[in-house]
């Protein structure tokens, strides 16, 4: 019965990268969709990119009416986006229409109302079959309208001759400043309404997405931040995500035989999460090489995420003691992301983490170190962050590694991040580097491995040109 109900109300896609997950399965088809935000939060191109893959991924030609933008200039700024309106408007697939309005001659008249938008835009939808409408933006069309009672009445036949017409429109609208529209009445005669909002907090530009309402469906109803790139717009429900992923049995190697034989399984299990931990100095990053080389070897793509070394820096260190990356690159099985932490929030590097896997599809992804997260949130902050990360790479069976720094301290294990993420990772690894008789001796303790037994002394290991080499093993 549920499962009738929910394949009665028909939905039309969005094609933008995780809307149609929160909204659970796309737009109400043939219903109108409000737009809502402020100056620069990305609804024109929000509604563009709903056209232009509603052409090329559903076959469902569109309709843009833009009541600010000449159609010339539209197609110049999506352009660099990846979006080519002149092309499908030379197909047919699309029609640019561009309507101005003047506000003095409507006080020369005195009359305004919407029957030659009706007909003009009648004709548009019917030269080529449109399924989808674009009405950008709705200030701009009721800006010669003092008259509240007609503004209102005008509005509403709008919405309903949209519904007649069976399209799916999506109407653009600026924020108000006590309604999410200047007129605040678009808000009750949609049937969904998208609010996007571009807020700015510690010097970090975030735009998020929330749905305010979609009548009929069941809906996110949290707030998610979603990105602008070369490719569009993407938004991930990063708060959506369920205990309900599978645990896989098989056992892959950390890259480093003498550590494989510390666990009782002789390695650690796929898809399982490591934290690797200790102070600077104590070779973390060059047994988070080890690990991607490992799934390198085994053909498995792996992304790796730098938050301190450029990737030919990263490069450079790792050849000179034998771990040899370049290759791995070149062959398409690695792939080094850098930036710094504070290029943005913590729920922007979330998004281009899922973005990226998505694209490149790696079977490891290694984080280094996590601890530079803690430097633009605070420590529930990026455990949350870090809960979706783990929740997103288990549901997609992803091997994971995470470094953290730690700071010498009366408690070793006391610091922010590994407060935040110990208790969710699968496998513990504490990495130290202490001074014994006058030289440095780095050592590696297996602090916790769930579902399998460990060694449970420290095992000490030096750094040779051939990577790093345990003496006690």
């Amino acid at each position: 019965m549920i499962a009738q109900k929910k394949d009665s109300f028909p939905k039309t896609p969005t094609g933008i990268s995780g809307l149609d997950e929160i909204t659970s399965g796309g737009f109400p088809k043939g219903r109108p969709v409000l737009i809502c935000g402020s100056a620069g939060c990305g609804k024109t191109l929000f509604a563009t990119q709903f056209l232009v893959k509603g052409i090329t991924d559903f076959n469902e030609p569109g309709v843009f009416m833009s009541f600010e933008e000449t159609a010339g200039d539209l197609s110049q700024n999506v352009k660099s986006l990846g979006f080519d309106l002149e092309t499908l408007k030379t197909q047919k697939k699309l029609r640019v229409d561009h309507v101005r309005i003047e506000r003095s001659e409507i006080e020369e008249t005195g009359e305004y109302d919407l029957e030659g938008l009706f007909i003009r835009l009648n004709y548009a939808i019917d030269s080529i079959g449109a399924k989808r409408v674009v009405l950008d933006t709705i200030e701009s069309l009721f800006a010669g309208m003092d008259n509240l009672a007609v503004l209102r009445s005008e509005i509403r036949r709008l919405f309903q001759w949209l519904k007649e017409k069976g399209v799916t429109a999506i109407i653009t609208g600026e924020r108000g400043e006590n309604t999410l529209t200047r007129q605040g009445l678009e808000e009750y005669v949609s049937d969904c309404v998208i609010l996007l909002d571009f807020r700015v907090i510690d010097q970090i530009a975030t735009r998020r997405l929330r749905v305010v309402k979609y009548r009929g469906s069941m809906h996110g109803t949290n707030e998610y931040p979603f990105l602008i790139d070369e490719h569009g717009i993407s938004v991930i429900p990063v708060t959506s995500l369920k205990l309900d992923y599978k645990s896989p049995k098989e056992i892959i190697s950390t890259g480093l035989p003498a550590l494989d034989r510390l666990f009782s399984a002789g390695g650690i299990y796929r898809a399982s999460s490591t934290l690797l931990t200790g102070t600077a100095g104590t070779s973390k990053t060059i047994l988070a090489a080890h690990f991607a080389m490992s799934s390198c070897r085994r053909k498995e793509r792996v992304l790796y995420f730098s938050f301190e070394e450029s990737p030919d820096q990263l490069l450079r260190n790792m050849a000179t003691i034998g771990i040899n990356l370049k290759p791995q690159i070149k062959s398409g099985l690695l792939l080094i992301h850098a930036s710094r932490p504070s290029l943005q929030g913590l729920e922007m590097h979330l998004l281009v983490l899922n973005k990226l896997m998505g694209e490149f599809k790696p079977r490891t992804v290694i984080i280094d170190p996590i601890s530079s997260l803690i430097t633009i949130g605070s420590s529930s902050e990026v455990r949350g962050m870090l809960i979706r990360l783990m929740d997103t790479l288990k549901i997609n069976q992803i091997n994971a590694l995470f470094t953290s720094l730690t700071h010498l301290t009366g408690n070793e294990y006391s610091d922010a991040t590994i407060d935040a993420v110990s208790s969710l990772a699968d496998n513990w690894l504490n990495v130290r580097n202490e001074e014994r008789d006058d030289e440095r001796v780095r050592s590696l303790l297996i602090v916790k491995a769930r579902g399998m037994g460990h060694f449970n002394h420290r095992q000490n290991f030096i750094i040779t040109n051939k990577g790093i080499q345990f003496q006690t093993v």
